[in-house]
């Protein structure tokens, strides 16, 4: 048994290449969406939760407290912009352009690529029902942060029963 199966962490796969969670703090590939939490440009309280669907790359851009965006009327705004670019950080733009299901033809592309390509789709503007358990998964990562280093296991992350010894 390795070191990392007997301790309660598990490996992790590293980023593409680093990023700064300054701007995108959150940023997944889950529910059929690319999606995540953007920070705002001109508000340092205000975030953003952003998101394009799988395949249709139907784009959804809201306030934490279910505002729309102001920028995302009829295409992307910079708030996607900046989640696309994160995800290719984070990543990387093949395994991004799969998710997506984005075909960029030639083979190689960069955020700037597979965000063209989504444009010119003239994907349509999709609705912000999934901003609120996405703010929420955002929220249960801080909160992760906050925590003292620890070996120790954490109940939530216990995912199977404990198993009883037979007799």
């Amino acid at each position: 048994m390795s070191h990392w199966e007997r301790s309660s962490t598990a490996r992790v796969i590293p980023s593409a290449r680093p990023r700064k969670l300054a701007k995108v703090p959150f940023v997944e590939l889950a529910d059929g969406r690319l999606q995540g939490v953007v920070s705002s440009g001109s508000d340092i309280e205000r975030v953003y939760v952003s998101s394009v669907a799988v395949g249709t790359f139907a784009f959804a851009c809201s306030t934490n407290n279910n505002r729309p965006c102001g920028g995302a009327r009829g295409s992307f705004c910079n708030h996607i912009r900046a989640l696309v670019t994160e995800a290719v950080l984070q990543y990387g733009a093949s395994r991004v352009a799969r998710y997506l299901k984005i075909d960029t033809g030639t083979g190689e592309a960069d955020a700037q690529t597979l965000t063209g390509v989504m444009i010119n789709s003239r994907p349509a503007q999709g609705d912000t029902t999934a901003a609120a358990p996405v703010f929420s998964r955002f929220l249960r990562h801080l909160a992760y942060l906050e925590l003292a280093p620890t070996t120790a296991p954490l109940p939530e992350m216990q995912w199977f029963p404990p198993t009883r010894a037979v007799a």
